[in-house]
């Protein structure tokens, strides 16, 4: 199923996770694939024009089961079809986070893992949320006790 022009369901619920554990990772709920819709339409089609370049989606939709064998949190949006972590070789991810930061609408993007000094370290996540974007920039960076979330993105 096409989601946009360049995104498909298929590619926004692939992961190695949910293969390795035997989940199918689909959406249940229609507003879980209209979500994703607007993500694709609204973040990641402006994305890809920009860049002239595939979008490499390493984890978008994330069913219950999925979401809870990554380790991440119930609340994630994730698990409604609001984010997509994000790549596209030859960008730096730096370079990604800050682009979507000035041209795009959405309500959170970090720039996640990121080593400075490092243009192909982590990855970028980006959500939208209709009518509740907060334009919430962070960057995280992995600590010695774990992730370590800061304002903005790096200079």
């Amino acid at each position: 199923m096409k989601l946009s022009p360049h995104f498909t369901l298929a590619e926004m619920t692939a992961s190695a996770t949910a293969a390795r554990i035997g989940d199918s990772n689909q959406p249940q709920l229609a507003a879980h694939v209209d979500a994703l819709k607007l993500l694709c339409l609204k973040v990641l089609e402006p994305v890809r024009a920009h860049f002239g370049r595939p979008v490499r989606i390493n984890s978008g939709f994330r069913s219950a089961k999925t979401n809870a064998a990554v380790g991440s949190s119930s609340t994630s949006q994730h698990r409604r079809g609001e984010a997509a972590d994000i790549e596209i070789d030859g960008v730096s991810n730096a370079d990604l986070a800050a682009w979507i930061a000035g041209h795009v609408e959405f309500d959170q993007l970090i720039l996640e893992a990121h080593r400075a000094g490092d243009p192909n370290s982590g990855w970028v996540h980006v959500s939208y949320a209709v009518g509740r974007n907060r334009r919430q920039v962070l960057t995280m960076t992995i600590g010695t006790h774990g992730p370590v979330y800061a304002a903005g993105l790096p200079d």
